[in-house]
Protein backbone atom coordinates (compact mmCIF):
# COMPACT_ATOMS: atom_id res chain seq x y z
CA UNK A 1 0.00 0.00 0.00
CA UNK A 2 1.29 3.43 -0.97
CA UNK A 3 -0.09 6.76 0.17
CA UNK A 4 0.20 10.40 -0.86
CA UNK A 5 -0.64 13.75 0.71
CA UNK A 6 -3.89 15.48 -0.15
CA UNK A 7 -1.66 18.43 -1.10
CA UNK A 8 0.81 16.46 -3.21
CA UNK A 9 -0.32 13.39 -5.12
CA UNK A 10 3.09 12.84 -6.73
CA UNK A 11 5.19 11.92 -3.69
CA UNK A 12 4.42 8.42 -2.41
CA UNK A 13 5.15 6.98 1.04
CA UNK A 14 4.77 3.56 2.66
CA UNK A 15 2.06 2.71 5.17
CA UNK A 16 4.69 2.53 7.91
CA UNK A 17 5.93 6.03 7.21
CA UNK A 18 2.41 7.44 6.93
CA UNK A 19 1.32 5.88 10.23
CA UNK A 20 4.42 6.79 12.22
CA UNK A 21 4.72 10.27 10.74
CA UNK A 22 1.00 10.94 11.14
CA UNK A 23 0.95 14.15 9.11
CA UNK A 24 2.79 14.91 5.84
CA UNK A 25 5.39 17.71 5.93
CA UNK A 26 3.12 19.86 3.71
CA UNK A 27 0.34 19.80 6.35
CA UNK A 28 -1.95 17.76 4.12
CA UNK A 29 -3.39 14.37 5.06
CA UNK A 30 -2.26 10.96 3.87
CA UNK A 31 -4.59 9.19 1.44
CA UNK A 32 -4.33 5.72 -0.15
CA UNK A 33 -2.87 5.90 -3.63
CA UNK A 34 -5.44 3.29 -4.65
CA UNK A 35 -8.60 1.96 -3.00
CA UNK A 36 -9.01 -1.66 -4.14
CA UNK A 37 -12.32 -3.42 -4.73
CA UNK A 38 -13.21 -6.43 -2.64
CA UNK A 39 -14.06 -9.47 -4.79
CA UNK A 40 -17.64 -10.60 -5.23
CA UNK A 41 -16.76 -13.85 -3.44
CA UNK A 42 -16.10 -11.87 -0.24
CA UNK A 43 -19.69 -10.55 -0.16
CA UNK A 44 -21.04 -14.02 -0.95
CA UNK A 45 -19.20 -15.45 2.07
CA UNK A 46 -19.92 -12.46 4.29
CA UNK A 47 -22.92 -13.90 6.20
CA UNK A 48 -20.80 -16.81 7.46
CA UNK A 49 -17.74 -14.77 8.49
CA UNK A 50 -17.04 -13.73 12.07
CA UNK A 51 -16.50 -10.02 12.72
CA UNK A 52 -12.76 -10.65 13.07
CA UNK A 53 -12.52 -12.73 9.89
CA UNK A 54 -14.45 -10.14 7.92
CA UNK A 55 -12.35 -7.25 9.26
CA UNK A 56 -9.12 -9.09 8.50
CA UNK A 57 -10.09 -9.69 4.87
CA UNK A 58 -11.11 -6.03 4.42
CA UNK A 59 -7.86 -4.90 6.01
CA UNK A 60 -5.68 -7.25 3.98
CA UNK A 61 -7.34 -6.11 0.76
CA UNK A 62 -6.69 -2.44 1.51
CA UNK A 63 -3.22 -2.69 3.06
CA UNK A 64 -1.84 -5.29 0.69
CA UNK A 65 1.61 -6.53 1.73
CA UNK A 66 2.40 -3.51 3.94
CA UNK A 67 2.04 -5.77 6.99
CA UNK A 68 2.88 -9.47 7.04
CA UNK A 69 -0.29 -11.58 6.95
CA UNK A 70 0.11 -13.25 10.33
CA UNK A 71 1.10 -9.99 12.03
CA UNK A 72 -1.92 -8.27 10.49
CA UNK A 73 -4.21 -11.05 11.64
CA UNK A 74 -2.89 -10.67 15.18
CA UNK A 75 -3.38 -6.90 15.06
CA UNK A 76 -6.97 -7.12 13.79
CA UNK A 77 -8.07 -9.96 16.06
CA UNK A 78 -6.44 -8.28 19.07
CA UNK A 79 -8.20 -4.99 18.38
CA UNK A 80 -11.68 -6.50 17.99
CA UNK A 81 -12.45 -7.96 21.37
CA UNK A 82 -16.05 -6.67 21.26
CA UNK A 83 -18.96 -6.49 18.84
CA UNK A 84 -20.95 -3.72 17.14
CA UNK A 85 -24.53 -5.01 17.48
CA UNK A 86 -27.38 -3.67 15.39
CA UNK A 87 -30.59 -2.77 17.26
CA UNK A 88 -33.87 -2.44 15.36
CA UNK A 89 -36.11 0.45 16.46
CA UNK A 90 -38.57 -0.21 13.65
CA UNK A 91 -38.40 -1.81 10.21
CA UNK A 92 -36.78 1.28 8.67
CA UNK A 93 -34.66 2.52 11.57
CA UNK A 94 -31.70 0.75 13.18
CA UNK A 95 -29.04 1.77 15.66
CA UNK A 96 -25.49 0.44 15.34
CA UNK A 97 -24.05 0.34 18.86
CA UNK A 98 -20.36 1.24 18.74
CA UNK A 99 -19.85 1.64 22.48
CA UNK A 100 -19.12 -1.90 23.62
CA UNK A 101 -15.35 -1.40 23.82
CA UNK A 102 -13.25 -0.61 26.90
CA UNK A 103 -13.99 3.15 26.95
CA UNK A 104 -17.60 2.91 25.75
CA UNK A 105 -17.09 4.86 22.51
CA UNK A 106 -16.58 4.07 18.83
CA UNK A 107 -13.04 5.44 19.08
CA UNK A 108 -12.02 2.13 20.72
CA UNK A 109 -12.00 0.46 17.30
CA UNK A 110 -9.48 2.92 15.92
CA UNK A 111 -7.35 3.34 19.03
CA UNK A 112 -6.86 -0.37 19.72
CA UNK A 113 -6.01 -1.12 16.10
CA UNK A 114 -3.65 1.85 15.87
CA UNK A 115 -1.86 0.95 19.11
CA UNK A 116 -1.15 -2.55 17.85
CA UNK A 117 -0.13 -1.41 14.37
CA UNK A 118 2.20 1.27 15.72
CA UNK A 119 3.58 -1.17 18.26
CA UNK A 120 4.36 -3.53 15.39
CA UNK A 121 6.09 -0.79 13.40
CA UNK A 122 8.22 0.52 16.30
CA UNK A 123 9.05 -2.89 17.74
CA UNK A 124 12.69 -2.83 16.64
CA UNK A 125 13.26 0.93 16.92
CA UNK A 126 15.08 2.05 20.06
CA UNK A 127 13.89 5.68 19.83
CA UNK A 128 10.59 6.33 21.58
CA UNK A 129 7.56 7.47 19.61
CA UNK A 130 5.50 10.31 21.09
CA UNK A 131 1.82 10.33 20.13
CA UNK A 132 0.08 13.71 20.16
CA UNK A 133 -3.71 13.62 20.17
CA UNK A 134 -6.34 16.34 20.44
CA UNK A 135 -9.73 15.30 21.75
CA UNK A 136 -13.18 16.80 22.02
CA UNK A 137 -14.26 13.97 24.28
CA UNK A 138 -14.02 10.30 23.35
CA UNK A 139 -10.86 10.10 21.24
CA UNK A 140 -8.54 10.83 24.16
CA UNK A 141 -10.01 8.19 26.44
CA UNK A 142 -9.89 5.53 23.73
CA UNK A 143 -6.31 6.40 22.80
CA UNK A 144 -5.24 6.45 26.44
CA UNK A 145 -6.73 3.00 27.03
CA UNK A 146 -5.51 1.62 23.71
CA UNK A 147 -1.88 2.70 24.17
CA UNK A 148 -1.63 2.26 27.96
CA UNK A 149 1.58 0.43 28.77
CA UNK A 150 2.64 0.05 25.11
CA UNK A 151 6.40 -0.23 25.12
CA UNK A 152 8.29 2.43 23.19
CA UNK A 153 5.32 4.80 22.91
CA UNK A 154 4.43 7.89 24.97
CA UNK A 155 0.99 9.52 24.61
CA UNK A 156 0.22 13.21 25.18
CA UNK A 157 -3.48 14.14 25.10
CA UNK A 158 -4.76 17.69 24.66
CA UNK A 159 -8.36 18.47 25.62
CA UNK A 160 -10.37 21.72 25.96
CA UNK A 161 -10.89 22.83 29.54
CA UNK A 162 -14.50 22.56 30.71
CA UNK A 163 -15.73 21.20 27.40
CA UNK A 164 -15.76 17.44 28.05
CA UNK A 165 -18.03 15.58 30.45
CA UNK A 166 -16.73 14.68 33.93
CA UNK A 167 -16.48 10.98 33.16
CA UNK A 168 -14.82 11.64 29.81
CA UNK A 169 -12.23 13.77 31.61
CA UNK A 170 -11.55 11.01 34.11
CA UNK A 171 -10.86 8.64 31.22
CA UNK A 172 -8.20 11.07 29.97
CA UNK A 173 -6.53 12.02 33.22
CA UNK A 174 -6.43 9.06 35.60
CA UNK A 175 -4.39 6.33 33.93
CA UNK A 176 -0.79 7.52 34.44
CA UNK A 177 2.08 5.33 33.15
CA UNK A 178 2.88 6.44 29.59
CA UNK A 179 -0.19 8.73 29.32
CA UNK A 180 0.15 12.51 29.89
CA UNK A 181 -2.87 14.83 29.76
CA UNK A 182 -2.89 18.56 29.03
CA UNK A 183 -5.94 20.69 29.76
CA UNK A 184 -5.97 23.54 27.23
CA UNK A 185 -7.64 26.87 27.99
CA UNK A 186 -9.47 26.93 24.65
CA UNK A 187 -11.56 24.86 22.23
CA UNK A 188 -10.99 21.55 20.47
CA UNK A 189 -9.95 23.49 17.37
CA UNK A 190 -7.24 25.19 19.46
CA UNK A 191 -6.05 21.76 20.62
CA UNK A 192 -6.00 20.43 17.08
CA UNK A 193 -4.13 23.50 15.82
CA UNK A 194 -1.43 23.00 18.50
CA UNK A 195 -0.96 19.38 17.46
CA UNK A 196 -0.63 20.27 13.78
CA UNK A 197 1.87 23.08 14.50
CA UNK A 198 3.96 20.70 16.61
CA UNK A 199 4.34 18.32 13.67
CA UNK A 200 5.67 21.09 11.47
CA UNK A 201 8.08 22.60 14.01
CA UNK A 202 11.76 21.83 13.16
CA UNK A 203 12.95 22.33 16.74
CA UNK A 204 10.57 19.68 18.06
CA UNK A 205 11.53 17.32 15.24
CA UNK A 206 15.09 17.31 16.60
CA UNK A 207 14.11 16.14 20.09
CA UNK A 208 10.89 14.17 19.62
CA UNK A 209 9.73 11.49 17.21
CA UNK A 210 6.12 12.60 16.79
CA UNK A 211 3.01 10.94 15.45
CA UNK A 212 -0.73 11.45 15.84
CA UNK A 213 -3.63 9.32 17.00
CA UNK A 214 -6.33 11.67 15.77
CA UNK A 215 -8.25 10.75 12.65
CA UNK A 216 -5.67 12.79 10.75
CA UNK A 217 -3.68 9.53 11.03
CA UNK A 218 -4.69 7.05 8.34
CA UNK A 219 -4.39 4.18 10.85
CA UNK A 220 -7.49 5.49 12.62
CA UNK A 221 -9.65 5.32 9.50
CA UNK A 222 -8.85 1.73 8.51
CA UNK A 223 -10.53 0.01 11.49
CA UNK A 224 -13.44 2.43 11.43
CA UNK A 225 -14.44 0.79 8.16
CA UNK A 226 -14.95 -2.52 9.91
CA UNK A 227 -18.24 -1.71 11.60
CA UNK A 228 -19.85 -0.48 8.38
CA UNK A 229 -19.31 -3.99 7.04
CA UNK A 230 -20.59 -5.41 10.33
CA UNK A 231 -23.79 -3.35 10.04
CA UNK A 232 -24.40 -4.60 6.52
CA UNK A 233 -23.71 -8.17 7.58
CA UNK A 234 -26.41 -7.96 10.26
CA UNK A 235 -28.95 -6.21 8.02
CA UNK A 236 -28.73 -8.68 5.15
CA UNK A 237 -30.79 -6.28 3.03
CA UNK A 238 -30.72 -6.77 -0.74
CA UNK A 239 -33.75 -4.87 -2.04
CA UNK A 240 -33.68 -1.55 -0.13
CA UNK A 241 -31.41 1.49 -0.14
CA UNK A 242 -29.24 1.47 2.99
CA UNK A 243 -28.37 4.89 4.39
CA UNK A 244 -25.65 5.37 6.99
CA UNK A 245 -26.40 8.19 9.44
CA UNK A 246 -23.15 9.44 10.91
CA UNK A 247 -22.93 11.90 13.83
CA UNK A 248 -19.94 13.93 12.71
CA UNK A 249 -17.29 16.22 14.18
CA UNK A 250 -13.86 15.79 12.63
CA UNK A 251 -15.46 13.56 9.95
CA UNK A 252 -13.07 10.62 10.25
CA UNK A 253 -16.00 8.28 10.82
CA UNK A 254 -17.80 9.35 7.67
CA UNK A 255 -14.57 9.30 5.66
CA UNK A 256 -14.02 5.69 6.72
CA UNK A 257 -17.53 4.85 5.52
CA UNK A 258 -16.81 6.42 2.14
CA UNK A 259 -13.68 4.28 1.78
CA UNK A 260 -15.70 1.17 2.68
CA UNK A 261 -18.20 2.14 0.00
CA UNK A 262 -15.42 2.55 -2.56
CA UNK A 263 -14.18 -0.93 -1.66
CA UNK A 264 -17.56 -2.27 -2.74
CA UNK A 265 -19.82 -2.12 0.32
CA UNK A 266 -23.26 -1.27 -1.16
CA UNK A 267 -24.11 1.79 0.93
CA UNK A 268 -26.61 3.92 -0.98
CA UNK A 269 -26.13 7.23 0.81
CA UNK A 270 -24.56 8.93 3.81
CA UNK A 271 -26.03 11.50 6.17
CA UNK A 272 -23.69 13.89 7.95
CA UNK A 273 -25.49 14.71 11.20
CA UNK A 274 -24.07 17.65 13.13
CA UNK A 275 -24.91 19.99 15.97
CA UNK A 276 -24.49 23.78 15.76
CA UNK A 277 -21.01 23.17 14.35
CA UNK A 278 -22.42 22.79 10.85
CA UNK A 279 -19.67 23.79 8.43
CA UNK A 280 -20.08 20.63 6.33
CA UNK A 281 -23.90 20.77 6.03
CA UNK A 282 -23.46 24.42 5.06
CA UNK A 283 -20.91 23.39 2.42
CA UNK A 284 -23.32 20.78 1.04
CA UNK A 285 -26.01 23.45 0.79
CA UNK A 286 -23.88 26.21 -0.74
CA UNK A 287 -20.70 24.75 -2.23
CA UNK A 288 -18.65 27.11 -0.05
CA UNK A 289 -16.55 25.79 2.84
CA UNK A 290 -15.97 28.24 5.66
CA UNK A 291 -14.20 27.12 8.83
CA UNK A 292 -15.35 28.94 11.94
CA UNK A 293 -14.77 28.82 15.70
CA UNK A 294 -16.42 25.81 17.31
CA UNK A 295 -19.54 26.20 19.44
CA UNK A 296 -19.98 24.32 22.70
CA UNK A 297 -22.91 21.83 22.74
CA UNK A 298 -24.13 18.83 24.74
CA UNK A 299 -22.91 16.56 21.92
CA UNK A 300 -19.37 17.70 22.58
CA UNK A 301 -17.49 15.15 20.47
CA UNK A 302 -18.91 16.95 17.44
CA UNK A 303 -17.83 20.43 18.55
CA UNK A 304 -15.44 20.96 15.65
CA UNK A 305 -15.42 24.11 13.55
CA UNK A 306 -12.68 23.12 11.11
CA UNK A 307 -12.88 19.35 10.50
CA UNK A 308 -9.57 17.94 9.29
CA UNK A 309 -11.06 15.10 7.28
CA UNK A 310 -12.97 17.47 5.03
CA UNK A 311 -9.81 17.49 2.86
CA UNK A 312 -9.94 13.70 2.56
CA UNK A 313 -13.63 13.74 1.64
CA UNK A 314 -12.95 16.33 -1.06
CA UNK A 315 -10.14 14.16 -2.38
CA UNK A 316 -12.45 11.14 -2.55
CA UNK A 317 -14.83 13.21 -4.67
CA UNK A 318 -12.06 14.75 -6.81
CA UNK A 319 -12.90 18.20 -5.38
CA UNK A 320 -16.38 18.03 -6.95
CA UNK A 321 -19.14 19.67 -4.90
CA UNK A 322 -21.77 18.05 -7.11
CA UNK A 323 -20.40 14.56 -6.44
CA UNK A 324 -20.06 15.36 -2.73
CA UNK A 325 -23.66 16.48 -2.25
CA UNK A 326 -25.00 13.60 -4.33
CA UNK A 327 -23.48 11.07 -1.92
CA UNK A 328 -23.86 12.96 1.38
CA UNK A 329 -26.80 14.84 2.86
CA UNK A 330 -26.14 17.23 5.72
CA UNK A 331 -28.38 18.19 8.65
CA UNK A 332 -27.72 20.23 11.80
CA UNK A 333 -29.65 20.48 15.07
CA UNK A 334 -29.28 22.51 18.26
CA UNK A 335 -29.22 21.39 21.89
CA UNK A 336 -32.95 21.97 22.44
CA UNK A 337 -33.81 19.70 19.52
CA UNK A 338 -31.27 17.14 20.72
CA UNK A 339 -32.80 16.99 24.20
CA UNK A 340 -36.27 16.53 22.76
CA UNK A 341 -34.96 13.70 20.55
CA UNK A 342 -33.42 11.85 23.52
CA UNK A 343 -36.84 11.84 25.18
CA UNK A 344 -38.69 10.92 21.97
CA UNK A 345 -36.47 7.92 21.25
CA UNK A 346 -37.02 6.65 24.78
CA UNK A 347 -40.78 7.29 24.76
CA UNK A 348 -41.33 5.75 21.29
CA UNK A 349 -38.94 2.84 21.39
CA UNK A 350 -37.81 2.37 24.99
CA UNK A 351 -34.25 2.95 23.79
CA UNK A 352 -31.78 5.12 25.69
CA UNK A 353 -29.72 7.13 23.22
CA UNK A 354 -26.83 9.51 23.86
CA UNK A 355 -26.78 13.13 22.56
CA UNK A 356 -24.68 12.25 19.50
CA UNK A 357 -26.98 9.42 18.51
CA UNK A 358 -29.95 11.72 19.12
CA UNK A 359 -28.56 14.16 16.55
CA UNK A 360 -28.27 11.22 14.16
CA UNK A 361 -31.89 10.25 14.86
CA UNK A 362 -33.07 13.77 14.03
CA UNK A 363 -31.09 13.75 10.79
CA UNK A 364 -32.56 10.38 9.82
CA UNK A 365 -36.09 11.65 10.49
CA UNK A 366 -35.46 14.69 8.28
CA UNK A 367 -34.05 12.55 5.45
CA UNK A 368 -36.76 9.92 5.75
CA UNK A 369 -39.52 12.42 4.95
CA UNK A 370 -38.47 12.34 1.30
CA UNK A 371 -37.06 8.78 1.30
CA UNK A 372 -39.62 6.75 3.28
CA UNK A 373 -38.60 3.36 1.88
CA UNK A 374 -34.90 3.57 2.76
CA UNK A 375 -33.29 1.66 5.60
CA UNK A 376 -31.42 3.92 8.03
CA UNK A 377 -28.54 2.87 10.26
CA UNK A 378 -27.78 5.45 12.95
CA UNK A 379 -24.27 5.17 14.36
CA UNK A 380 -24.58 5.34 18.16
CA UNK A 381 -21.06 6.48 18.92
CA UNK A 382 -20.97 6.59 22.73
CA UNK A 383 -22.68 5.02 25.71
CA UNK A 384 -25.38 7.29 27.20
CA UNK A 385 -23.78 6.94 30.66
CA UNK A 386 -20.95 9.19 29.48
CA UNK A 387 -23.53 12.00 29.34
CA UNK A 388 -25.53 10.83 32.30
CA UNK A 389 -26.82 14.18 33.57
CA UNK A 390 -28.22 15.21 30.19
CA UNK A 391 -29.74 11.84 29.39
CA UNK A 392 -31.30 11.24 32.81
CA UNK A 393 -32.83 14.72 32.74
CA UNK A 394 -34.69 13.86 29.52
CA UNK A 395 -35.83 10.30 30.18
CA UNK A 396 -36.59 10.81 33.90
CA UNK A 397 -35.01 7.53 34.99
CA UNK A 398 -31.54 6.43 36.09
CA UNK A 399 -28.99 5.38 33.50
CA UNK A 400 -26.89 2.43 34.53
CA UNK A 401 -23.17 3.18 34.52
CA UNK A 402 -21.05 0.24 33.32
CA UNK A 403 -18.50 -0.84 35.90
CA UNK A 404 -15.50 0.06 33.75
CA UNK A 405 -16.72 3.66 33.71
CA UNK A 406 -18.05 3.82 37.27
CA UNK A 407 -14.67 2.92 38.80
CA UNK A 408 -13.19 6.16 37.42
CA UNK A 409 -15.48 8.46 39.39
CA UNK A 410 -13.35 8.57 42.52
CA UNK A 411 -9.96 8.59 40.84
CA UNK A 412 -7.85 11.72 41.09
CA UNK A 413 -7.50 13.84 37.96
CA UNK A 414 -3.90 14.53 36.92
CA UNK A 415 -3.49 17.07 34.10
CA UNK A 416 -1.22 19.96 33.14
CA UNK A 417 -3.00 23.26 32.46
CA UNK A 418 -1.78 25.33 29.51
CA UNK A 419 -2.98 28.25 27.44
CA UNK A 420 -3.61 27.95 23.72
CA UNK A 421 -0.40 29.70 22.64
CA UNK A 422 1.97 27.46 20.70
CA UNK A 423 5.17 28.68 22.39
CA UNK A 424 3.94 27.51 25.79
CA UNK A 425 2.98 24.13 24.39
CA UNK A 426 6.30 23.84 22.55
CA UNK A 427 8.21 24.59 25.76
CA UNK A 428 6.22 21.86 27.54
CA UNK A 429 7.07 19.32 24.83
CA UNK A 430 10.75 20.25 24.89
CA UNK A 431 10.85 19.80 28.66
CA UNK A 432 8.95 16.53 28.34
CA UNK A 433 11.47 15.32 25.76
CA UNK A 434 14.32 15.72 28.25
CA UNK A 435 12.55 13.43 30.70
CA UNK A 436 12.28 10.72 28.05
CA UNK A 437 16.03 10.49 27.35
Amino acid sequence: MELHSTKNTQEKVSLKKAVLQGLPPDNGLYMPEEIPQLPASFFERMPELSFEEMAFEVCRCLLGDSVEEEALREIVYGALGFDAPLVELNQHTHVLELFHGPTLAFKDFGARFMARLMGHFVEKNKRKLTILVATSGDTGGAVAAGFLGTEGIEVIILYPSGKVSDLQEKQLTTLGQNITSIEIDGTFDDCQALVKKAFLDPDLAEVLRLSSANSINIARLVPQMFYYFRAWQQLQVIDKDVVMVVPSGNFGNLTAGLIAQKMGLPISHFIAATNDNKVVPDYIASGQFEARPSVRTISNAMDVGNPSNFARMQALFAESWEAFKNEISGFAFDDTQTRIAIKEVYDRFGYVIDPHGAVGYLAWQAYQKEHPDSIGVILETAHPAKFIEEVEAQIARPVEIPERLAILRDRKKVAHFLGKDFEGFKAFLQKHAKTQV
